[in-house]
């Protein structure tokens, strides 16, 4: 029984989970996904014993080297946290008794981690908030996000991969693209990988989305091992 709590730990665990299932390439497993402390697994339509694939699942999880590195990435995004974007930052500021200089340099120090995708394609869920920025989201939700938008919801950060919905606060943007249909994989980004967002002002926010629609611009990442 996987611990239900948001821990790094259990996430590496379940990490490493996937990562077998993959490896023994069961042929009605079509899909393997995680979430926090859980694992999502898509058969086709037919599937031959329910428990004998459970069993097969606990022999998998018992016999693999769950002890594995898991080669992750560190990615470098770049975010503009200039008024015209973090419009939820003067109610945050009030909120916290915190400066909006200081609401930018805590949210922008931390190394986040990546627990999974969804919402939308390429939305984030990352951990590792300053528990000084954690607000609730909002009780109304706005009926448009735009593109890029970098908020805060509860305990978590994340950024909106597309214009839609939303009821997190939103504090920046950034101009790089989180995902491209027509990339494979769409999203850059996977559970277990790293964030950390860098400051940038409106003139360099604009640079580089000018590079990002021309299709050049070059993320900055690097590899770390958990």
């Amino acid at each position: 029984m996987v611990p239900a709590v948001i821990d790094e730990t259990v996430l590496q665990d379940i990490i490493r989970f996937k990562d077998a299932i993959h490896g023994f390439n069961i042929k009605p497993i079509i899909e393997v996904k995680n979430a926090y402390n859980s694992l999502l697994i898509n058969y086709d339509l037919v599937c031959r014993n329910f428990e004998n694939e459970v069993n097969l699942l606990k022999k998998i999880y018992k016999s693999s080297d769950l002890e594995h590195d898991i080669v992750s990435k560190l990615w470098m995004i770049p975010v503009c946290y200039d008024p015209v974007f973090g419009i939820d930052l003067d109610a945050i500021s009030i909120e916290k008794k915190l400066s909006k200089e200081a609401i930018i340099k805590r949210h922008s120090e931390a190394v986040y981690t990546v627990y999974f995708i969804g919402f939308l394609p390429g939305f984030l869920y990352l951990g590792g908030l300053d528990k000084s920025l954690h607000i609730p989201r909002k009780s109304t939700p706005r009926l448009q996000i735009e593109k890029g938008a970098v908020a805060i919801g509860g305990q978590q950060t994340g950024v909106y991969p597309n214009a839609s919905p939303g009821g997190w606060n939103i504090i920046g943007n950034t101009p790089v693209a989180f995902f491209n249909p027509k990339l494979e994989p769409p999203c850059f980004a996977k559970a277990g990988d790293k964030i950390v967002f860098k400051p940038v002002s409106l003139k360099e926010y604009n640079k580089i989305k000018m590079l990002v629609d021309a299709g050049v611009y070059q993320l900055e990442n690097e590899l770390v091992n958990d």
